[in-house]
């Protein structure tokens, strides 16, 4: 396919996505399923150009004045990939299968995009009802974290220490250019620039061997900072496809038990051959069925409990740049009211001197240091772990954490 003609699919695709208000994954896989002849190259290019003109979708309206999906194809080649007016002239050119040509209007505006005076919301690119939410959190900056969070996320990699080191999985994936990363001691990144397409790292020897899973280095941090020892009975509240759980059980060095479930079985479907191919064998996947809850029998025995709790997931719009349109006001009061109740259940597993990790995706306070708050009043037998204390699961790392943990500790809730 030309350029011209992957921008016209990639307009096609969000139209649909606007109209049927669904997730962009499923309206690219009908149109690759609509489109045989497109070829893997094809289709992940549109891919690209869709998902970054949902990063920008608002700033991008803005520089166009106008909301819709050629104007928001138009806006992102501006701002995100950086084209001048002349090279988007030349791909929408009305040729056989491009866009059609540039209206005067829009070669003004393009012109003279700039972002200078727009309100937060729009030079931040997310929804503008989350405005006073992102407001509280980050003040003034709330703009260059939104515009942060709206660029495209690297692909990150967790090292299963079970089966090798860093060194012997960085030396596998060399040609990717993988790169220890800052924070994790486990953790290998890979660059990925804007239009790259995502290598293929589900045929790589590393990952069918179980060496590496993919997960973000954040998601790396906190399992190690949740503090499991071998030999300790953990349960993992909502493990979902056992990222966390897989991470957790290489920490305790595969010493212990691991009991993973989630309220939705669907989620928990993929762990079963997660788990095989780590080769783990201490985690004991409790699917639900009937009445009865799939932790009844473990009573307050647990020495950790990892809630991993549901969430508006804004920390991971970089990855999921379409759910930050998607997600509505009334879901924070719901994922609020979902995670106390979750919390609940996690301190009636807790053993006494045991912990609880609580783990979300947002960056809101709504969802993060209020509900620890919150869960504190109503159990006070608990009591706030200070994050330096945590430190040490990073290892060399740990000075630098803990000398950020003590300039803002009460904020690391």
């Amino acid at each position: 396919m030309t350029p011209g003609a992957r921008l016209s699919a990639a307009i096609e695709i969000l139209a649909d996505i606007a109209t049927r208000h669904r997730p962009a994954a499923d309206s690219l896989k009908d149109w690759g399923l609509t489109h045989r002849f497109a070829g893997s190259g094809d289709r992940s290019a549109i891919a690209g150009l869709v998902y970054d003109a949902l990063r920008r979708r608002a700033s991008s309206a803005h520089v166009m004045d106008e909301d819709t999906p050629r104007a928001v194809a138009l806006g992102m080649l501006r701002l995100e990939r950086k084209f001048d007016p002349g090279a988007i002239a030349r791909l929408f050119d009305g040729a056989r299968f491009a866009p059609d040509p540039l209206s005067g209007e829009e070669r003004t505006r393009l012109a003279a995009a700039d972002l200078a005076g727009a309100p937060p919301w729009v030079a931040g690119d997310y929804p503008q009802w989350l405005d006073p939410y992102l407001a509280r959190v980050f003040g003034d900056e709330r703009v260059a974290e939104g515009a942060a969070l709206a660029s495209r996320a690297p692909l990150d990699l967790r090292v299963n220490t079970l089966k090798g080191d860093r060194e012997k999985a960085a030396a596998l994936l060399g040609h990717l250019g993988a790169a220890a990363t800052r924070w994790s001691p486990v953790g290998l990144r890979i660059p990925m620039a804007a239009d790259a397409k995502s290598p293929a790292i589900h045929a790589e020897p590393a990952y069918l061997k179980g060496l590496v899973e993919i997960q973000d280095e954040g998601s790396q941090l906190v399992a190690l900072l949740a503090g499991a020892q071998p030999g300790e009975k953990v349960v993992d509240l909502c493990a979902g496809s056992g990222g966390k759980t897989l991470a957790v059980a290489a920490a305790m060095n595969d010493r212990g038990r691991i009991y993973a479930t989630d309220v939705d079985k669907r989620r928990l479907a993929p762990i079963h051959a997660r788990i095989e191919r780590a080769g783990v064998r201490s985690v004991e996947v409790r699917t639900p069925a009937g009445e009865a809850g799939p932790l009844a029998d473990l009573g307050a025995r647990a020495d950790l409990v990892v809630v991993d709790a549901p969430c508006t997931g804004i920390g991971a719009w970089r990855r999921n740049p379409d759910a930050k349109w998607r997600v509505r006001p009334g879901a924070l009061e719901t994922r609020c009211k979902t995670q106390a109740e979750t919390l609940d259940a996690a301190a009636a597993l807790t053993k006494p001197g045991g912990r609880i990790a609580y783990i979300t995706c947002s960056v809101l306070a709504e969802e993060n240091g209020d509900q620890i708050r919150g869960f504190l009043e109503r159990h006070q037998g608990f009591a706030l772990m200070p994050p330096a204390e945590l430190a040490g699961a990073l290892g060399e790392r740990a000075f630098m954490f803990r000398r950020a943990a003590l300039v803002g500790e009460e904020g690391l809730c």
